[in-house]
Parts: C-alpha cells; structure tokens; sequence
C-alpha cells in the first residue's frame, strides 16, 4: 500500500468519494510531483470504483490549495519530461470532466495556480466567505502561464474579455470578487463549504455530469475568438501587451496565443496546445530569473534571514518620526496604518499638521473606493501625533529622522531627540546618499544607531534598505527588522558606504544615460532604450523626476567629501550644463529634459539637440539596452567585492523593489548568472574599450570567470569527473 503524502480517501454511505489534500510535513498543500501522482491515482480509484456516485475535491488544512510547488518547476530541465508531466495532469483533468460523475470543489480557503485549475476541471465550485481567501491564476507575475488548463477553462466559463485581465494580470479575487466574476458557482459561509457541495453533489448523483464545454452547441459566452468582438479584444490585448513589456516577458504574449489558437478547437486538442506554451515558458530564463528572485528570494527576504540570531523579538507602540515633509509623512502614515503610535514632529505646528493631512488623503481615497470606513479612517489618524516639542518622543522605542540632507540640522535633531528618549531607543536616519557611520558620530549611542532608507511615494514602495553603521550592534540590526517587519515592509540589509546599495546602483542606470547624450546618442534613442532594457522609464526622465539640481548638489557634495580622490565624469558635465547654463532643473519647475505643459503629459524639451548635438552616426539600440544593463550589474559586483551588499537575494530583491529594475533579469546579480559569468565579462571587457574604465568588473567577478571557463574547459570536465 502506497503511503500518501498529500491525497487521503474517504467515502461515505452515501456514495461520495471525499479526495481530501493535506499535505504531509507542510503547513500549506502544495502540488509537487507525487501530489500530482497521488491525485492522478485517487481520481482513476473513484472513477473506477462502482460505488463511487460522486466525489468531493476538500482540504484538511486552512487553505485550499495554494499551487504548483515551484521547486518542482526549477528542477524540470528536459522538455520532453516537462511535457509529459503537464500532459498527465490535462488527463487527469479531463477524466474527471468526461467520466460522468459529477466532481465538486469545497474550496475552504485560498487556491490559487494550479490548486484553482483542479476546481475549475470540477463541475461545481464552492467558496467559502473568509476576508483572507484569494482566488486567481497568478502565474504570470512569476513568468509562467496556467499550465493546469486555466487558459482553457476559464475564458470558456467566464468569456474572453472577463479572463483576459485575470490570465495577464494574475489577479488574486476575494471571495466576493470571486462570485462576481463568475470563477465560482456558491458562496457560503466560512465553514459550510463541504455541506454546500455535498448537497449538490446528491442532487446531480441521478445524471451524467459534463462540463459545458463538453455539450453539443456550446458558445464561449460573450463571442468566439472570430467573432467581430473576439477580434476587437485580441487586437487590443496583443497591442497593450507589446506597449507594455516591450518583448521582455514572453509569458503573457503566450498566455494571449493559448487562449486565441485553443479557444478554436476542442478542449483535447486545446490542452495540447497549452501544454506546448507551458513548457516553452517554463523552461525560460525570464521565468527562472522571475520564480528566483520574486519568489525564492523574496521569502528569503521577508523571513529576515539576515536577522541576527539570539536576539529576543521587539515589539513597537510609540515611534518617532522627525520631518513631515513628503518622506516623514509617507512613514507616520505606513506606521499609523500599521497600528503604531506616531509622533510626527517639525519646526510647526503648520508643517506637522500638512504632514497628517497627507495620511488623511491617502485614508479618505481609499475610504471612497469602498476599502476603508470612516471609523477605520479616524482610529488610524489618531494614532499620529503632530507636534514642535522634542518631549513628545519620550517612550518612543524608536525615532527616525526623515529631514533635509544636510548632516548639521540631522546632527542637531539627533542629539535632541537622544536627550528625551529611553537608553534601549533605537536611532535611525533615512538619508539615501549620507554614510550612516559618520551620522552616527553625532549620537552618544552610535551601537543603537543606523540607516532606514524608506522608497518614496512610501505607502506604495515596499522597500525599506536598512544600513548597517560601523558601531551598529547586532541588537539594533535584529530590531531594526522586526520594526520592517511590523508595518508590513520588505527589508534588505545593506553595509554602510556611500550611495550605500540602491541609490549608489541605481545611480549608475540615469549617469549612463547623461552620458550617451553627452556622446551625441539622440535622447529618444535613450529613452527607448531604457524602456526595451525593461526599465520603468528611460534615464532622461528618472533625472528629470530625481530633480537635476538635487543630483546637482550630490554631485558638489561628493566632490567635496573625496577631494582628489573624484572622478569627474560626462554625466556631471551634462547635469552642471543643464542646471547652471540651462536653468532646467527637472519636472518639480516644469522643465528638463523633458517639457512638461500645465495641461499635463510631457515630451523631450525640442531644443535638446542644440545642447547636445546628435553624432552623425547612431549606435543600435541593442548596444545601448547592454549598456544599460551591464553598468548596473558591474556595480552591483562591485558592492559584493566591498562587503557593501552580502547576499544575491538582497541584491535582486533591492533592485527589483527599490528602482523597478526589471524582473525578467532577475536582477542585477541574476542578470549575470542568466546570460553567464565568462559571457558578462568579456562583454565588459569590450564595453570597457569602447566607453571607459567604469565597465571594469571587479577582480572576484573576473576570478569567478576564469575558473568557470575552466572548470567548462575538456580538462576540467575530466578533472570533474574524475572527482566524482
């Protein structure tokens, strides 16, 4: 007798066969290879069995299913054996649609990938009313595409313009959204999920089931794919899709190619065709870089493991926060919403209270979309206190200041606020540019003291880079993110230098862009390439958003900080010559490089190319999308041979977060690993030859190479095996 991992079966007297998933060993039930095996053999056992009348898909644990075990997906590296395995699972499915006995899904909690595809190869679908309860197919956001039959069965069930946005988007439904958008057939309360399905599957026990789909003269609900509707929606998607990814993510392009073609044939034939785009996505380098960083990663991250060991968990009630200008207030307002107690302190009581008022804005939009009430939107106001006076941060177990970059007024706020709060308080500054350890010189505590660079607009960006000073004690560093952890931010930990990790990283992506216009690179051509790299926006537009006089001051303040040791580069030539003999200073003043007109938009300042006259001859675009790409990889290393960043996924994870770098590389370090070391390298090299000594890569990079080559080399594949 098989022993179960994941499939345990019941049947009661009345004829219904309850396949229930609780997966051993697992807090959530996840289907890996034997899952697949288990149910496949579960669903066979009950279609054969004389005495099974109808069976019952349930969950023993508090979710429902949460998907496909990613794992599993890494380990595939044939696509023969991807295709065989995908194929097996379409077959299951399609043996519970055709066999005639009816199959309901009791859905108790979230579902989601392929757990979701198992309920809609059932004939009826109950869900269960819990706040939170997801129901979706969000393969996309990881590179992949519903490989289950969800490209399938869902536009059949629901129509083309109803799934599209779910297959593209990966939308995750509420139980509420779920029944509206018709993805389920009952709603019950939490609890009654299996009585509801039960009842259904008596009812139905009299006569063959079978999937609409499956009958003589069905219609896919709203029009086919050739119907003139059909064509609108498709000629749309596929315009939108190509706007918006710019060739970097194949999955939904694929996802849009599964629905056309299959949705023209029979659902056999379908599954077939899905399987093909399934193992083609899967098997992607987009799709490993993305299910490593976003996923692999990301849980890395958001498990703290990073967070020194042995050190007791902190909990916050009262933080402090200094400044209520954008950023100040963006923090009061994550950490009111969170449910800490805010001080929000500035030079008056008018800037404090602009401060708060920002919070209420944010509160009230989302109050009016139905997602907060007005009792919510008080209780969380209530919880930030505007004031001028230093002897409201007594009790603060924490106190960030978030005030102008200048290291005289954060010196003379840092000893302020020291002088009120408790010996265990911790110190914290959310300077982005300004090394944390000689901040710290102005606190009588330095071990207590380090760096919360918070990403702006704050209550959207998730990122918090937390900067660990000389003095820093583990202490401070292990409570530092618990505090991350507490208003529901993603925290990576950084080593105190200059630019520290992001700013200094992302910094590199705008100055390559200063400096092809500098080179006489057309500054569309800029843009574009930005753009077809995968980045948000192009170079000239972050700098205009950045704001050139900032990055201006940057520049002066750095050059005074390294004295001899600075590098002038074309990039400070360009900003110096815009700022000072221009006047252009960026968005915030209605010019840059771009205009930018009162009745809203922009476009590239016509006068550009007077300044900055274009070369005769342009550089392709792929040359420029490589640099782009590489300067911030070459960087990245850099910060790794500094003992700046430590960890891989710290390094993505802050890329992807911190300056929307594109998740298709993975990330500036998956960025290598995907295209190759020796590849990064001798491109480097080359790049390094024709542009100048920052393309340098640092010497372990170059070591990391060499021994790579050789290890691939004939001897040292002799050498390997000859270990082994």
């Amino acid at each position: 007798m098989m022993t179960r991992r994941m499939v345990h079966e019941t049947t009661g007297s009345d004829g219904i066969r309850t396949l229930r998933f609780d997966l051993d060993g697992r807090s959530t039930n996840v289907l890996d290879r034997a899952a697949i095996g288990e149910f496949h053999a579960a669903v066979a056992r009950a279609i054969a069995d004389p005495a099974v009348t109808a069976v019952l898909l349930a969950s023993g644990k508090e979710d429902f299913i949460a998907g496909a075990d990613l794992e599993m997906v890494r380990e595939f590296a044939d696509p023969a054996d991807l295709r065989d395995a995908t194929l097996r699972l379409h077959r299951t499915l399609r043996d519970m649609e055709t066999c005639g006995k009816p199959f309901a899904a009791a859905i108790n909690g979230t579902a989601l990938g392929g757990g979701f595809e198992l309920c809609l190869a059932c004939h009826h679908r109950v869900l269960g009313d819990r706040p939170r309860t997801r129901i979706g197919l969000p393969e996309v956001t990881l590179g992949l595409l519903p490989g289950g039959g969800g490209t399938q069965r869902l536009p059949r069930m629901i129509g083309i313009p109803a799934a599209l946005p779910l297959l593209l988007e990966g939308r995750r439904l509420t139980p509420q959204q779920a029944m509206q958008a018709g993805l389920v057939d009952a709603l019950v309360p939490a609890g009654e999920e299996e009585e509801s399905a039960r009842r259904w599957l008596l009812a139905q026990a009299a006569q063959p089931a079978s999937q609409p789909w499956d009958r003589k003269g069905y219609r896919v609900p709203g029009g086919d794919v050739q119907s003139p509707a059909g064509r609108q929606v498709f000629f749309a998607a596929n315009a939108m899709l190509r706007a918006k990814t710019l060739g970097n993510y194949p999955a939904p392009h694929r996802i849009l190619s599964c629905v056309y073609e299959g949705l023209q044939v029979d659902m056999d034939t379908a599954s077939k065709i899905e399987v093909s785009h399934f193992v083609a996505v899967a098997l992607s380098p987009q799709a490993k870089n993305m299910i490593r960083t976003l996923f692999f990663h990301m849980g890395e991250v958001n498990r703290l493991v990073r967070r020194p060991s042995g050190v007791s968990t902190r909990r916050f009630g009262k933080v402090g926060v200094l400044g209520a200008g954008m950023m100040g207030a963006g923090i009061a307002h994550a950490q009111a919403t969170a449910g800490l107690d805010t001080v929000l302190l500035d030079t008056s009581m008018e800037l404090a209270g602009k401060g708060r008022d920002r919070s209420r804005r944010l509160l009230e939009a989302r109050q009016a979309k139905g997602r907060l009430t007005a009792q919510a939107v008080e209780a969380t106001l209530a919880r930030i206190h505007p004031t001028t006076d230093f002897a409201d941060l007594a009790g603060c177990d924490l106190v960030i200041e978030a005030v102008v970059e200048d290291r005289a007024v954060k010196a003379e706020v840092t000893r302020k606020a020291e002088a009120v709060v408790g010996a265990d308080c911790l110190l914290a500054s959310n300077t982005s540019t300004l090394p944390i350890t000689n901040l710290a010189g102005a606190s009588a505590r330095p071990g207590n003291f380090l760096g919360l660079h918070f990403f702006s607009p704050v209550e959207r960006m998730q990122l918090v880079e937390v900067i660990v000073g000389r003095e820093t004690t583990d202490t401070t560093l292990a409570h530092a993110l618990d505090y991350v952890r507490a208003i529901g931010k993603t925290p990576i930990v950084v080593n105190d230098a200059r630019g520290f990790y992001t700013s200094r990283v992302f910094s590199t992506y705008v100055r390559e862009g200063l400096a092809m216009l500098a080179e006489g690179v057309r500054p569309a051509l800029i843009e574009n390439a930005g753009r077809q790299a995968g980045m948000p926006v192009g170079p000239l537009a972050i700098a205009d958003e950045l704001s050139l006089d900032l990055i201006e001051r940057i520049n002066v303040q750095t050059r005074r900080d390294l004295g001899a040791a600075y590098v002038a580069t074309a990039a400070d030539e360009v900003i110096a010559s815009m700022v000072h003999r221009l006047g252009r200073i960026g968005r915030k003043a209605g010019q840059g490089f771009y205009d930018y007109p009162q009745e809203g938009g922009k476009h590239l300042w016509p006068q550009l190319g007077e300044h900055f006259v274009p070369a005769p001859v342009q550089p392709g675009v792929d040359m420029l999308v490589r640099r782009l790409l590489h300067i911030q990889s070459v960087e990245a290393a850099r910060c790794f041979e500094e003992g700046v960043i430590t960890s891989a996924a710290d390094a993505d994870v802050g890329a992807l977060l911190g300056w929307g770098y594109p998740a298709a590389h993975g990330g500036p370090i998956g960025y290598i690993d995907s295209i190759g070391v020796g590849r990064f390298v001798a491109e480097c090299d080359e790049l390094a030859r024709r542009c100048g000594p920052r393309y340098a890569v640092p010497t372990s990079l170059r070591e990391r190479a060499a021994a790579q080559g050789a290890a691939d080399s004939p001897a040292g594949a002799r050498r390997a095996g000859a270990a082994h």
